[in-house]
């Protein structure tokens, strides 16, 4: 298996329960990994893998839709990575909000998900 992996990516969005992370939004913090099994070996083209590019613009454009529940967003993402590329095979993902509206809390929070092809 080959993986494809996205880490630390940064992105703005507006997803939460409350009214002010709705207003205000927040800063993620985005892991991917994408693993699928190459047709031939080695790869040599881009066509005869998963286009990284493709893969963060999808996820951009699914982050830009404000949701309250981070677990609607990353799963969504994942689901929509395995419709898109047909190679892929296993799609890990976590995210990360890096201010959580939580009073007294120091760090992040988040949620992770794993999902197979045959799980769909």
């Amino acid at each position: 298996m080959l993986s494809i992996h996205l880490h630390q990516l940064q992105l703005f969005a507006h997803h939460g329960i409350y009214a002010e992370e709705k207003i205000l939004g927040n800063w993620f913090e985005l892991d991917l990994t994408i693993r699928y099994q190459p047709e031939k070996l080695p790869v040599q083209h881009l066509s005869e893998s998963i286009d990284y590019v493709a893969v963060y613009d999808l996820v951009r454009a699914r982050m830009a839709k404000a949701t309250p529940l981070l677990e609607t967003v990353i799963t969504e993402i994942a689901i929509g990575i395995l419709k898109k590329f047909p190679l892929a095979e296993e799609v890990d993902i976590s995210i990360r909000k890096k201010h959580p509206p939580i009073q007294q809390i120091e760090g992040s929070v988040g949620v992770s998900f794993a999902i197979t092809r045959k799980e769909l």
